[in-house]
């Protein structure tokens, strides 16, 4: 490279020809602010991959009962972690954390920042949507973590139906895991807001709550007395109580809930576990289509190691950097949302046995244990497809989806997030088939009419525009 500068003109550079002029001396600052910037997020992703080391260093200290270890990498940890990511020290345990509770309102909020919730009753709903066409009555056994969140869009839907609305019936349990996020109203209130949100969509609708559980604060609500109600949830779960009536759908949706019944066998129900035992006395209500939603992440090892690695590594560190696309670092939302995931991350790996409420299973090993019970899997239709790009493209481009296995998953930057399938008795999978075939020619025949309308009016407006002409 050769330079030239001359005292009688503006400083110049000459690159094989090429001249640039220096009187604007900013222009030299530019790309020594590009390779800062560059240089910072190397040295972020450097420190990332030292934490990542420090915390599995940790973990194989305390499986070791190397208590001194733990206690140094963790110092270590803790002075790095608090200097790159002040977002990780928001969580503080879940014995001196005071958690807010929402309005309906920012609930709302709450579950619209990320796709992470969205994604789920999108599929659910359509899916639910098709497998009542045809039907007078609706009932949905609702399970869910947050309170009722999807079924507003969903009555909607319904009130648009071609034929007119059916009854709707939503039945949900008195109480819930002690998770965030949490509401200030009761579960009773929440149905009174549905029921008159129907009725301005004219939606004939019903809401019930099974169990006789008392209001309790999150703070009341211990480990045990949570799988106390679980387990006697079983027992409701009976045509009986559940007041089932034969002329109508029965739908059950599980979002987010699953993960909270135990996987462990105590020789009770047929030696079923908790989980298990649901899922065969569900199916044993002959619903007209099963939904279950949830993370798509293996939290179910007994190893302290592995479960940091399938938490941190590959799954809790999405909805962080999902955030940090187009919020700030101060944000109260952010703020809040990454401190539950934060209480999160500590039932994972730091409790053991029944206080260790949080055990995911991926979508593969859901599907595998549906199939075990007795469950047919269920395609999904096109047209859930093209709503849920059409949800995500709401947000940032870094969400997507993909079709694994029957499942559809949503995805950050190519990475599984959450999963949704959809299921039925294996005994009502010819009924199920019969039904999806049917509505198939039901929605070839509207497009058909729909396209034949068109065809009309282009042709009326075509023989206007010629009469006109002439």
């Amino acid at each position: 490279m050769h330079v030239t500068t001359s005292s009688h003109s503006p400083m110049k550079a000459e690159l094989k020809g090429t001249s640039i002029s220096f009187q604007n001396p900013t222009l030299l600052t530019h790309p020594i602010i590009l390779f800062q910037e560059h240089l910072k997020g190397v040295l972020e992703a450097l420190m990332e991959l030292v934490l990542r080391s420090f915390l599995l260093h940790c973990a194989s200290a305390l499986e070791s009962n190397d208590v001194t270890l733990a206690q140094q990498v963790m110092w270590a940890l803790i002075s790095r972690a608090s200097r790159i990511c002040p977002a990780a020290m928001n969580f503080k345990g879940s014995n001196t954390i005071q958690r807010r509770l929402m309005t309906v309102t920012e609930l709302a909020g709450y579950v619209d920042l990320i796709p992470w919730h969205r994604f789920g009753f999108c599929v659910s709903n359509n899916e639910i949507f098709k497998a009542t066409m045809g039907f007078q009555k609706v009932h949905v056994l609702d399970f869910s973590i947050t309170p009722c969140m999807q079924w507003p869009t969903f009555i909607d839907a319904l009130a648009k139906r071609p034929e007119g609305p059916p009854s709707l019936r939503i039945t949900v349990p008195s109480f819930r895991p002690p998770v965030p996020p949490l509401v200030n109203i009761s579960i009773h209130e929440v149905g009174l807001r549905l029921g008159n949100f129907a009725k301005f969509r004219d939606v004939p609708f019903e809401f019930n709550v099974i169990g006789n559980t008392a209001q309790l604060a999150s703070s009341e609500l211990s480990n045990e007395t949570t799988s106390f109600h679980f387990e006697s949830l079983l027992s409701l779960l009976n045509p009986t109580m559940l007041n089932l009536r034969e002329d109508e759908a029965l739908v059950i949706n599980c979002q987010n809930w699953l993960r909270y019944l135990s996987d462990e066998r105590k020789g009770s129900h047929q030696n079923l576990s908790l989980r298990d035992a649901f899922l065969s006395l569900v199916k044993g209500l002959n619903p007209q289509i099963v939904l279950l939603v949830d993370e798509d992440c293996d939290l179910s090892a007994s190893s302290l190691t592995s479960r940091i690695t399938s938490c941190f590594i590959n799954h809790l560190w999405i909805p962080f950097d999902a955030l940090d696309t187009f919020l700030p670092k101060d944000s109260c939302q952010r703020t809040e949302f990454e401190s539950d995931i934060g209480q999160k991350i500590e039932n994972i790996i730091s409790f053991e046995g029944h206080q260790r409420i949080e055990r995911l299973e991926s979508g593969m090993q859901m599907s595998q244990r549906m199939k075990n019970v007795g469950y047919f899997s269920l395609p999904f239709c096109d047209e859930t497809v093209r709503e849920v790009k059409d949800l995500l493209g709401e947000h940032a481009s870094g969400w997507g989806m993909k079709r694994e296995e029957g499942m559809l998953v949503l995805t950050w930057k190519g990475n599984s997030c959450v999963f949704v399938t959809a299921w039925v008795p294996s005994e009502m999978r010819d009924h199920h088939i019969a039904i999806l075939l049917q509505w198939s020619i039901e929605r070839e025949e509207r497009n058909f009419i729909t396209n034949c309308e068109r065809a009309a009016i282009d042709l009326q407006n075509d023989n206007k525009r010629k009469t006109a002409a002439f």
